[in-house]
C-alpha cells in the first residue's frame, strides 16, 4: 500500500528522507559544477583559438593550436567522470520522481525535453572509458621503460574522443542538474511506492535507452532547439 503524505512525513520517516535528500544534493551540485567546468573549458579555448589562426581559421601555429585544444579536452574529461559517477542515477531518480504534467508546462518542461538523448551520451562516454581502462590494463607489465609515453598518449586519445560528449553534457547534462535541483522535495517521498519505477529508470539509464521516459509527452511536443557549439 503506498505510503501517504502524513506517513512520510513522521519522525521515523524524517531522519531517512534527509539522508537521502543530501546525498542527491550533493549529487546534483556535483554535476552543476562539472557542467560549468566544462563551458568555461570551452569558454577558455574560444577566447585564444583565433589567435593561432589566419583569416581563413587555417592554424598558423599548429603547436600552440594543438597544445591548447589538448588542454581543453584533458580538462573536460575529468568533469565527464563526474557524469559517469552520479549521471546515471540522478537521471534515473528524476524520470522516477517527474510527473507527466512537469512535462508539459512548468519551470522544467524544456530541461526535460533536453534529457532526450543524454542516454546515448553518458553510454558512449562510458565505452570510451572502459577502452581506456582495458588499454591501462594491457600496459601494465607489458611496457617497462616506455609506459609513460605510451600511457600519455592514450590519455590524449580518450580525452579527444570524449570531448563530442563533453561538449553534450555541457548542455544536457546542465538541463539534468537543473531539473534534478527542482525535484529534491520529491526524493525520499513516499519511496517505497515508487520503488519499481526507480529501478526502471535506473535500468533505462544503464542500458542507454534512447528517447524519453515512459511518462514522456507524444513526440508532438515541441521540441527544445539545438545546442549551441562553440569549440572548434
Amino acid at each position: 500500500m503506498p505510503i501517504s503524505p502524513d506517513s512520510a512525513a513522521t519522525p521515523d520517516r524524517q531522519p531517512q528522507d534527509a539522508g537521502e535528500r543530501a546525498t542527491w544534493r550533493t549529487r546534483v551540485q556535483a554535476l552543476a559544477s562539472a557542467a560549468d567546468g566544462i563551458t568555461q573549458a570551452s569558454d577558455q579555448w574560444d577566447a585564444v583559438s583565433d589567435s593561432y589562426c589566419d583569416e581563413d581559421g587555417w592554424p598558423v601555429d599548429e603547436t600552440g593550436y594543438a597544445d591548447g585544444k589538448l588542454a581543453r579536452d584533458a580538462a573536460a574529461w575529468e568533469h565527464v567522470e563526474t557524469f559517469l559517477a552520479h549521471g546515471p542515477e540522478v537521471l534515473a531518480g528524476v524520470r522516477a520522481a517527474v510527473q507527466p504534467a512537469d512535462y508539459l508546462d512548468g519551470p522544467i518542461s524544456a530541461d526535460l525535453l533536453r534529457l532526450r538523448g543524454i542516454d546515448s551520451v553518458l553510454e558512449r562516454a562510458g565505452e570510451i572509458r572502459h577502452e581506456w581502462d582495458q588499454v591501462i590494463a594491457l600496459m601494465e607489465g607489458s611496457m617497462p621503460g616506455s609506459r609513460e609515453l605510451y600511457e600519455a598518449r592514450a590519455r590524449e586519445i580518450r580525452n579527444s574522443e570524449g570531448w563530442h560528449y563533453a561538449d553534450e553534457l555541457s548542455y544536457s547534462g546542465a538541463a539534468l542538474a537543473r531539473a534534478a535541483d527542482h525535484l529534491t522535495d520529491r526524493i525520499g517521498v513516499d519511496l517505497s511506492a515508487h520503488t519499481g519505477r526507480v529501478q526502471a529508470a535506473l535500468a533505462r539509464s544503464a542500458s542507454g535507452q534512447r528517447g524519453a521516459s515512459a511518462t514522456s509527452p507524444s513526440a508532438s511536443a515541441t521540441p527544445a532547439p539545438p545546442a549551441a557549439r562553440r569549440s572548434r
